[in-house]
């Protein structure tokens, strides 16, 4: 028997990606909202509600962030820089929601534990970065 690589999976099968900001303190709670606020002074995306105590398959409290495959160059290495010490979710969005948050994830920060049974192994449709709520103020350096 011979290992070998498995044919590559295409680009276009992510739909769009997934920034989940995990705060668990008032402190971190705090940087997690001037996060959020230079965040929507720099980029187009759709922010998420807040979620005080776990959800899904986060056990820790957080928000999300929905984002276009197209920003995640621009975006990622801001939140490698700037996550304040916040442990950062990031994964793509494909028919496979298990895998996009297991496997095919990369964390900033301390990762955290997910509850992999609340989490849909197929979907009929990957995530969309749904609707636009923020608007980047003018001038403001990325």
């Amino acid at each position: 028997m011979t290992d070998s690589i498995p044919t590559p999976r295409r680009l276009a099968e992510i739909a769009s990606y997934h920034a989940h900001i995990y705060f668990d303190s008032p402190a971190s709670r705090a940087i997690a909202t001037e996060l959020r606020g230079q965040i929507a002074a720099r980029f187009v995306l759709r922010l998420g509600r807040w979620h005080e105590t776990g959800v899904g398959p986060h056990v820790a409290p957080m928000f999300q962030i929905a984002f276009e495959t197209g920003l995640f160059a621009t975006l990622v290495p801001w939140l490698m820089l700037n996550h304040g010490g916040l442990s950062i979710l990031i994964h793509p969005n494909t028919n496979a929601p298990r895998r996009d948050h297991l496997r095919d994830g990369l964390w900033i920060g301390r990762p955290r534990a997910l509850l992999a049974d609340r989490l849909p192994e197929w979907s009929d449709a990957p995530d969309e970065a749904g609707e636009i709520n923020t608007q980047p103020e003018a001038g403001v350096e990325i």
